[in-house]
């Protein structure tokens, strides 16, 4: 699938963080909802603040010797995307390769493609080549993060939702964004072979 009407209307880390902060002041945001987009924008600070770009990672990235562009697909009140979209975005921005964010509910055709399990989950990253055809996705999640779900959805009682996405947010706040680094290192570096 060539992706370029969706990259020509991509934004940036900035833009997206001021989406955030737009719809948590409107008053066309329902109230309960706004508590998403506090805790996204909460989130979303303290990653960019911690985020450290490890110079092997940068290494890494050169050596594959990588020339497309990363598209993220995300909205700013999830939860999942509050770590990994910052992490990701400084991340090859400080690389050198193109990357911007996509707001998945503006046109839902993109997510469509690239749905996960049958679900429209967010963010999901899309690869691409220097032809705009996605070579590679990840996401919705890192596999630790993928395997707290899975541990939730096998027994709700035992491992309740409360205690999933806490478990969840206390990952995503200790890991810094290093696993979604590292594993789209590899989605990178599989491809590039």
């Amino acid at each position: 699938m060539n992706v370029k009407k969706y990259w020509d209307q991509k934004i940036t880390l900035e833009e997206y963080i001021a989406v955030a902060k737009e719809r948590l002041q409107s008053a066309e945001t329902p109230e309960d909802f706004k508590e998403y987009y506090r805790l996204g924008l909460q989130r979303m600070e303290r990653t960019t603040k911690q985020f450290e770009v490890l110079p092997a990672d940068l290494d890494r990235l050169k050596d594959s010797e990588f020339d497309g562009k990363i598209l993220i697909i995300s909205e700013p009140w999830c939860g999942d995307a509050s770590s990994t979209v910052p992490a990701t975005y400084l991340f090859f921005k400080m690389g050198g390769v193109p990357v911007g964010i996509f707001l998945r509910d503006q046109d839902q055709t993109l997510i469509d493609a690239y749905q996960t399990n049958g679900t429209q989950s967010i963010p999901k990253i899309l690869v691409l080549n220097a032809e705009n055809e996605v070579v590679a996705t990840w996401g919705p999640r890192t596999v630790y993060g993928t395997s707290l779900l899975a541990r939730y959805k096998q027994d709700p009682e035992a491992y309740p939702k409360t205690e999933f996405y806490n478990d969840l947010q206390v990952y995503y706040a200790r890991n810094k964004g290093k696993d979604v680094i590292d594993e789209m290192l590899k989605v990178i570096e599989n491809i590039t072979e």
